[in-house]
């Protein structure tokens, strides 16, 4: 059973769950609240672009569902396809949020895919790491880049597992492997996570977390899958730290031959 002792931090803040999750995409309010109640998250990212956390008074604002003294929130800037935008959008929450710092940086670079423009994040990241800004930042999965943007000054590298919301799984587990074993600050496989073995998949690798919306929000019954996801993140860490099998080719018995009575 994993411990009370297996946290991991960012920014210097201690966290139990190593699954993260996102407010977007679920049929309403109260299926939300469910579903994040159920994945036992203590971090959750709210898309500043989409979600009123203040900037509309005469519309409900989701921190009312989620308020933050039960939940770490991480903006994001989810929908940004340019620096400057993404800076604007991180500073828009700062003021909401009375001063809040720790936020997700995304700039994407292009619509069908959702990749990561890597040079605008780049941009970005600086800017922000500048002005103050503790910066988890959302980017592919190369090892140079990560390990770049961790010289950079971000607090967290989040390599993606797939294209967002593809649920493909992780498609490049040696990248990730890499990223992991040259980091020294939490590396979370954030977006292509379609169920719970791809969350045990991306743990089990050596990843401090998973960042998922998509997999929990699209599912015929998120509530109950973000109750997947949160057991799937525990076994993944458990298997990760317990060190699997070596994976062999040919048959090896389960019981020695040698000493056998009949020998």
């Amino acid at each position: 059973m994993q411990t009370q002792a297996d946290t991991f931090k960012i920014a210097g803040r201690e966290y139990q769950s190593r699954l993260l999750v996102g407010t977007g995409k679920y049929q309403d309010m109260a299926e939300t609240q469910a579903a994040i109640q159920a994945s036992g998250a203590e971090i959750i990212t709210i898309a500043v672009r989409r979600a009123n956390i203040g900037q509309n008074p005469a519309e409900p604002n989701i921190l009312e569902t989620l308020p933050p003294d039960q939940y770490t929130l991480l903006p994001n800037t989810a929908g940004c396809y340019d620096a400057n935008t993404a800076v604007r959008t991180c500073k828009l929450a700062r003021e909401l949020l009375d001063g809040h710092d720790l936020v997700k940086l995304e700039v994407l670079g292009d619509e069908k895919t959702l990749y990561p423009d890597v040079m605008a994040t780049f941009k970005a990241a600086e800017e922000l790491i500048a002005d103050g800004f503790k910066v988890m930042v959302y980017t592919n999965d190369d090892p140079i880049i990560a390990r770049e943007l961790e010289q950079l000054g971000c607090v967290a590298v989040m390599p993606l597992a797939a294209p967002i919301g593809s649920g493909l799984g992780v498609r490049n587990k040696l990248n990730i492997m890499t990223i992991v074993e040259n980091a020294n600050v939490p590396i979370l496989v954030d977006a292509g996570v379609g169920t719970a073995s791809d969350a045990a998949v991306a743990m089990e690798l050596g990843c401090d977390g998973v960042l998922m919306n998509t997999a929990i929000a699209a599912a015929k019954k998120p509530v109950l899958m973000a109750s997947a996801m949160r057991k799937a993140i525990a076994a993944g860490r458990e298997a990760y730290l317990a060190g699997r099998m070596p994976a062999k080719r040919y048959a090896s018995a389960s019981s020695p031959v040698d000493g056998l009575f009949f020998q």
